[in-house]
């Protein structure tokens, strides 16, 4: 039971620890690349929100582009080129062609999940210290048995998605993948980490420069 006892006493900790530091960190899943892709790496892109909201448009293909331009790529936010509203399929083709984009990025917000998580009940000996001030020692006065009821908690994932075409030979998408974000604070928090995430990712695989 003293056993039980400490490894319950180390996950409430753990917790603490976890809650002070913040949520959980993003994660890329389901990365696909195009293995039959073969080309150097991109140097001028089209940047693509796909949000009605402007200013969330405007931030996240700001970003995105800051951040490709420390890869030697010349990043294009398609709000510069397409202020009132995100360009359909038609209209990127024709800007690709007309200013010589190599490749465009495609940022999108996918539906929030809703992750359930079972906590198996349990029972543990709590036990009452006394201090013995003749002996100098701690001294267990009584025993007692607690018991931890089952539950269910729930758990908010952000998740947003991100797509990487190559416009030559009438464009190909070369490499998709999604981020996960545990019970996110703000955008704010988890949109470098996000953009670091998918920018590493494509580095590795020679999609785009290694940062200058």
């Amino acid at each position: 039971m003293k056993n039980n006892k400490l490894s319950v006493l180390r996950s409430l900790f753990c917790c603490f620890i976890a809650l002070m530091a913040g949520c959980s960190s993003s994660k890329l899943v389901d990365i696909r690349s195009n293995i039959s892709y073969q080309s150097t790496p991109l140097n001028k892109m089209l940047v693509i929100s796909v949000s009605r909201n402007v200013t969330y448009r405007h931030i996240w293909e700001d970003a995105f582009s800051a951040e490709l331009a420390k890869h030697n790529v010349a990043s294009t936010p398609s709000y510069q080129l397409f202020p009132d509203a995100v360009p359909d399929t038609s209209q990127v083709i024709q800007i690709v062609r007309s200013n010589g984009f190599d490749g465009i990025l495609v940022y999108r917000r996918l539906p929030t999940e809703m992750k359930n998580h079972y906590r198996q009940g349990f029972g543990m000996s709590d036990d009452n210290l006394v201090y013995d001030r003749y002996t100098e020692r701690f001294t267990v006065s009584y025993y007692r048995d607690v018991d931890y009821a089952a539950y269910t908690d729930s758990q908010k994932v952000d998740i947003r998605a991100v797509d990487v075409w190559a416009a030559k030979n009438e464009g190909q998408l070369i490499w998709s993948a999604m981020s996960r974000t545990p019970e996110p604070n703000s955008m704010q928090d988890i949109r470098p980490e996000i953009i670091k995430l998918v920018v590493s990712d494509l580095t590795n695989r020679n999609i785009v420069a290694p940062e200058r």
